[in-house]
């Protein structure tokens, strides 16, 4: 009796879980011809979901479907011919009118006859257990046709119980959930799964980078183990993370609903497919389900030469600070990456000196093999006649979005080679680290080259024997940051000279918290107390930052907050702004920081009532639930009142995720001669030197050197012009996605998204000994233009959708210091210019034939400029204020 409930309750089971039937999926029946309706339409917008503001097609047909063979052995193994009739295609938005592109053209004058006529061919489709087995079709059709019978062959493809499989159609291998109803089929698939060849990239870090999300549902209406009906939508969004303005949404949708059945051709015998396919039409042949790529003719294109030509005036030097010159920059790389070789190398040869480094920008920018080819032919590393193109090229691979190992291979190969400029061979070093990293967050940390050029940092830093070499490793280190190598920068950092010692210091400090072991402080606390050398202000500050960043312990701020009122004057005042800001800001080591404060010993008058005019103060640029931009600025002077070192720095977060948009030091030394000022402790024998170090999004560039000994020192104040030194000047691709989509109805998706600055970072330092008056001043002047382009194209039509967002934006610190007494004075301001900002959008439907529809707008606004707080006493943050322009709109024919 209880066998008899347990076997009741498998086949209750088994009932509710599948559809009603005989079979695991679709069955035909003999001798029928199933007449049926499709529609397939796709529509593209920017994720608002309203029809009035998409653009897309339909194409519909008739669809006749027979049994053609059934195996005898097997009612699951099934031959059935599916054929397209009375296709035409026309507008989803019946509101275009007469706008409509379709009016008046006949599915022929639009499709091509061939296409059409192809399109109407019969299909065989071979499935076993409601799987395909195999898909025939005719030899020698067109790709974009085949796909398009492809993705209603694949509505055919189902079962009718629930479970989780994987399963191969037009989409790739994927894995589908099944959910059995009484007369319905529910198939989700989950297209991030799909293994499907195709080509695509993207920028690694989250903040440049884009999010997207796809779905797929299937709904089939079963009735004698056959559909009655079919719905299918699949939809991909995507959004830029650190601009959620920039987004779009392509849906694409299937329908098939059978209208009638009636007498159809009779069932063939045989116990072989193949047999039955040959007698059918022997021209046949098996080609995969599974999508195919396919690229549109460009029928009257411009050669790359003649595009360049038409560019070409916008990247004149003189128009880099406007938008349109970042636009164009960006719309030359996307028809590099097509050119050959020859067409790249023929136009670089061509260009005079003034336009040269913009076209290196952008050659280097492309990232393809023909392009890396055409610019390593270009350039002679061997002479120091083109340094600044050189130098072009390099920075354009330091911030290369998606850097390959061919691109690292030519680099060392360049470096073992004769380079004609020192400053360029540290530069190639530089570089090399850089891309080490980039590689190595795509898992490529195991390559030939990324293990080969890992060995050529760490063995340089170690058989370094000049200074010269030493620095170039520790920078190369500091953009790597190579796990191993933290062994090395404690060693340089305690042991090392002061200007050695400070790098390594820093570049510790880009290492993430994971890294900064209990090891790594002990060592940065002997530096900061000096326990067994005595080390520079800068040094011993940037270890105590260290410490306070990364999860320090209750004794390591206790030592450090009794040890103010022990240092030197300016170093007091700067280790306790530091502090100070901690609290203020709530960094993560505000709450260990309170504790310590709540002892009498640490927290006192007389420890927090120490005077002077070094500061630390961080604020927000830009604060949001989901985001945020922060700025940093931290100023160390020496007792005489010398600036010692300003830190300027700007971070972008997306929820954990962050990029150190920018930092610019500037440092000096040795300058208590000019105005006969006893130097601070540790710090006598120092040479005069001033110079400037720049990160510019996650990537340490080459440092900048002012002046560097007494003589050069002198020449410089005499001659000085006041003209601001460039530490990094050009056009860079920082943004670049790039995604192509096999959607199931057949339609190739393109998702595009570019983002390009023309950036100018440019830095000075002044003295005047009659004024006793010393200003440093950091410029930084930034044009950005982001564009995405999203198009479906079926060969015969395409419907695309082009956004640009572009702003121009400067920003500049000065900070001058008047010496001439006792405490002495100091102004220091950060302000934001007045920035236009502008949107275009442009929506269109095209025809292979060249006709088309498009509809653009414009929208504009002011964003507002601002002075930024430096101080704790003036804390308001800068708001960002918008004044709207008035929108503009047109649409028409072209």
């Amino acid at each position: 009796m209880i066998l008899l409930a347990v076997l009741f309750l498998c086949f209750i089971s088994s009932y509710s879980a599948s559809v009603k039937g005989h079979t695991t999926g679709l069955s035909l029946n003999n001798d029928r011809l199933y007449k049926l309706m499709y529609s397939t339409e796709v529509l593209l917008d920017r994720g608002k979901g309203k029809l009035q503001d998409s653009v897309g097609y339909r194409i519909s047909s008739n669809v006749d479907v027979a049994l053609l063979w059934r195996n005898p052995d097997g009612d699951d193994d099934q031959l059935i011919q599916i054929t397209m009739r009375d296709v035409n295609v026309e507008n989803v938005n019946q509101q275009r009118g007469e706008k409509s592109i379709f009016k008046g053209k006949s599915p022929s004058k639009i499709m091509g006859k061939e296409n059409l006529e192809a399109l109407q061919r019969p299909m065989l489709l071979h499935l076993i257990h409601g799987k395909v087995k195999e898909f025939y079709s005719y030899q020698n059709e067109a790709v974009a046709i085949e796909n398009i019978k492809r993705g209603l062959a694949s509505l055919f493809q189902t079962q009718l119980s629930s479970g989780t499989t994987n399963e191969v159609d037009i989409s790739g291998n994927c894995k589908v959930t099944y959910q059995a109803h009484q007369d319905k089929v529910i198939k989700i698939k989950a297209l991030d799964s799909c293994k499907i060849a195709r080509s695509g990239f993207t920028t690694p870090n989250q903040v440049l980078g884009v999010s997207s999300k796809a779905t797929s549902v299937t709904t089939y209406k079963i009735e004698d183990s056959f559909v009655i009906a079919v719905l299918a939508e699949e939809t991909h969004t995507f959004g830029l993370n650190f601009l959620q303005t920039i987004k779009g949404k392509i849906v694409s949708k299937q329908k098939l609903e059978l209208k009638t059945t009636e007498a159809g051709p009779r069932l063939m015998s045989g116990k072989q497919a193949a047999a039955i396919i040959k007698a059918v039409d022997s021209k046949y042949t098996a080609i995969p389900i599974v999508g195919q790529v396919f690229q549109s003719q460009c029928k009257g294109c411009p050669s790359l030469s003649e595009l360049w030509q038409s560019t070409r005036k916008y990247l004149q030097p003189d128009n880099l600070s406007k938008a349109e010159a970042v636009r164009n920059f960006l719309a030359f790389i996307q028809h590099l990456r097509t050119a050959k070789k020859e067409e790249i190398l023929q136009i670089l040869k061509m260009e005079n000196k003034e336009v040269l480094p913009q076209l290196v920008d952008a050659v280097t920018s492309a990232q393809t093999s023909d392009s890396l080819e055409a610019i390593l032919d270009f350039l002679d590393f061997k002479s120091d006649s083109s340094i600044i193109l050189q130098e072009r090229f390099l920075y354009a691979c330091g911030f290369a979005s998606h850097p390959n190992e061919e691109l690292l291979r030519a680099l060392i190969s360049k470096f073992k080679g004769s380079i004609g400029s020192s400053d360029i061979r540290e530069t190639v070093m530089i570089i090399i680290g850089t891309l080490v990293r980039k590689l190595c967050q795509n898992e490529g940390c195991k390559l030939k080259a990324v293990v080969e050029a890992k060995k050529l940092i760490l063995g340089g830093l170690e058989k370094a024997e000049k200074k010269e070499d030493t620095r170039m490793y520790l920078l190369a280190l500091k953009n790597a940051l190579l796990p191993e190598g933290i062994p090395s920068l404690l060693k340089y950092a305690e042991a090392g000279e002061g200007p050695i010692s400070h790098l390594a210091t820093t570049a510790l400090q880009r290492y993430d918290l994971p890294f900064i072991t209990d090891e790594v402080k002990k060592t940065l606390n002997r530096i900061y107390h000096q326990n067994r050398k005595v080390h520079e202000k800068t040094v011993r500050t940037a270890a105590a930052a260290i410490i306070l960043n990364n999860n320090p312990s209750y004794m390591d701020v206790k030592n450090i907050l009794l040890s103010i009122g022990e240092l030197p004057q300016e170093m007091n005042k700067y280790m306790l702004a530091i502090v100070q800001d901690i609290l203020r800001f709530e960094m993560p080591a505000s709450k260990i920081v309170r504790r310590v404060l709540k002892e009498m010993v640490a927290h006192n008058y007389d420890r927090f009532s120490r005077s002077g005019s070094s500061s630390a103060y961080t604020g927000y640029i830009e604060r949001s639930s989901r985001s945020a931009s922060t700025y940093s600025l931290d100023i160390l002077y020496s007792g005489s009142g010398i600036l010692r070192r300003s830190n300027l720095n700007i971070f972008q977060y997306i929820g954990k995720a962050g990029l150190h948009g920018s930092q610019v030091v500037i440092e000096a030394q040795g300058l208590e001669a000019l105005i006969a000022a006893t130097p601070d402790e540790g710090e006598e024998n120092l040479d005069s030197y001033a110079g400037m170090s720049a990160i510019l999004f996650d990537v340490q560039l080459r440092p900048v050197t002012f002046f560097n000994g007494y003589s050069d020192l002198m020449s410089k104040i005499l001659s000085a012009s006041g003209d601001p030194i460039s530490v990094v000047k050009g056009l860079i691709l920082l943004i670049d996605h790039s995604q192509e989509l096999q959607l199931q109805s057949g339609l190739k998706a393109n998702i595009e998204v570019q983002g390009g600055l023309a950036i100018d970072i440019s830095g000075a330092m002044e003295f005047s000994l009659w004024y006793r008056e010393s200003k440093t001043r950091v410029k930084n002047r930034v044009t950005v233009v982001i564009t995405t382009d999203i198009t479906v194209d079926s060969s015969f039509v395409k419907a695309g959708l082009e956004t640009s967002t572009e702003t121009e934006a400067g920003l500049e610190f000065i900070s001058t210091v008047q010496f001439s007494q006792y405490p002495f004075l100091v102004c220091m301001q950060m302000d934001k210019d007045e920035a236009p900002f502008r949107q275009f959008e442009k929506k269109y439907e095209r025809l292979s034939t060249g006709r088309g529809y498009v509809s653009q707008k414009r929208k504009e606004s002011v964003l507002a400029g601002c002075e930024f707080p430096l101080h704790q006493e003036n804390s308001e943050m800068c708001k960002v204020v918008f004044a709207p322009q008035p929108d503009s709109t047109s649409s028409g024919w072209f």
